[in-house]
């Protein structure tokens, strides 16, 4: 068997060979109550490591330390904090950066350049180092830490984003998990919002990073809420190697079945992400179909789940399909209005360059689901892709209005 079974209540420790937890160190002045807000993830032997980051010319300090330690291909931990972003915080950000690391490797053996670092949350306050200390020294992480992980890493999201399965290839059992954060300030250009996949298996470092990549542009990729990539975006794998046998790489029985597995588990993780934006109601899937090319099934998707236009009408079930048409035309891919089809739902609206006569009030109830799926053949091809977005709605500008004061 290689298909995966989902693990419930599984996470990034779901793989033998992570532990993890979470305190409350104070660092997150803003949202309900006092949650957790520094979470460590720690493998008990080296493991390969492969990330991904924002293209965003504005990078936090933490991203910076990072990019520069995956390079090396293997880690022993990764130490996070919620609530600000350390990033714009100039030589002091950058330096408290590498403390964080010190202070982690210091409590658990290893060297700083082992331990990976993420900040999330507002941009250009310094960390409070003195609460960071305190929290760092504080951590205990465990075998079954996922879910304080999972928790400790939440900015505005409204609940964790976890997940993990498990498959078995030529006898040998594997398991995968995941967790990530992220409700606003989600359009990510290479990477997303913050992504922790974790895997038992012995995966040789080059191919774990070409199936991250590629995992990452069907997934993570396909995210919108409002049109802006953070400072702070990464994605990490891990392979701790616990699960045991040959290193997996290219042509290895495992490596297909563990490349779909991590698939399965960033899509949960990209459409749980589309579902918490911030104000959000409705989860809008696009599906386009009949591209040209790859890129332009892609292109086309995440510019319909990313319109702002087609975003409000969800919000108003208002079944103005037209608006689902601009943002195809304005994709820069290849298509000719006089032979493209809208769906929404399972209603269609415009059919080979005709509208239909079909009753838009059913269009409109199809739009008031908690989730709404839209299709587009562009008739100019074969490619297909999915993108994941949200309504728009006056929730969201409340919470960013009202982020820092």
């Amino acid at each position: 068997m290689s298909e995966h079974e989902w693990i419930t209540g599984g996470g990034v420790t779901s793989p033998a060979g992570f532990r993890a937890g979470s305190v409350a160190a104070g660092i997150k002045s803003y949202g309900e109550g006092a949650r957790h807000d520094l979470a460590l993830l720690v493998t008990d032997e080296p493991c390969a490591v492969a990330g991904l980051f924002t293209r965003n010319a504005v990078v936090g300090e933490a991203l910076a330390w990072t990019r520069e330690q995956v390079a090396r291909g293997s880690t022993r931990a990764v130490i996070v904090n919620s609530g600000n972003a350390n990033c714009c915080t100039g030589d002091q950000g950058a330096a408290d950066a590498r403390r964080m690391a010190e202070l982690t490797a210091a409590k658990l053996g290893v060297a700083p350049e082992d331990v990976l670092v993420g900040s999330t949350g507002v941009i250009g306050r310094l960390l409070p180092m003195d609460r960071v200390a305190a929290g760092i020294a504080a951590l205990s992480p465990v075998a079954g830490g996922g879910d304080a992980f999972a928790n400790a890493i939440m900015t505005t999201d409204t609940y964790s984003k976890q997940t993990a399965a498990r498959l078995r290839v030529d006898g040998r059992t594997y398991v995968v998990g995941g967790a990530a954060k992220g409700s606003g300030m989600i359009h990510p250009d290479l990477a997303t919002m913050f992504g922790f996949l974790t895997t038992d298996a012995p995966a040789d470092p080059a191919w774990l990073r070409e199936t991250l990549r590629a995992v990452c542009d069907r997934s993570f990729n396909m995210v919108d809420v409002d049109m802006d990539t953070s400072t702070c975006d990464m994605v990490l794998a891990l392979a701790s190697g616990a699960a045991g046998g040959e290193p997996v790489r290219a042509g290895h029985p495992a490596a297909a079945p563990l490349a779909a597995a991590f698939e399965a588990i960033a899509i949960r993780l990209a459409r749980d992400l589309a579902r918490d934006g911030e104000g959000a109601r409705t989860l809008i899937e696009v599906v386009v179909e009949g591209a040209a090319s790859d890129a332009d099934a892609r292109r086309t998707a995440r510019t319909i789940s990313a319109s702002p236009l087609v975003k409000t009408a969800v919000t108003g079930r208002d079944p103005n399909w037209g608006r689902v048409m601009m943002a195809a035309g304005r994709s820069g891919s290849a298509m000719d209005p006089r032979r493209a089809s809208v769906w929404i739902g399972e209603h269609c609206a415009f059919d080979r360059g005709q509208p239909t006569t079909v009753d838009l009030a059913l269009i409109s109830q199809a739009m008031a689901a908690d989730e709404v799926r839209i299709r587009v053949d562009l008739a100019a091809g074969s490619a297909s892709a999915t993108a994941w977005g949200c309504d728009l709605t006056a929730d969201y500008v409340r919470i960013n209005a009202e982020y820092t004061t």
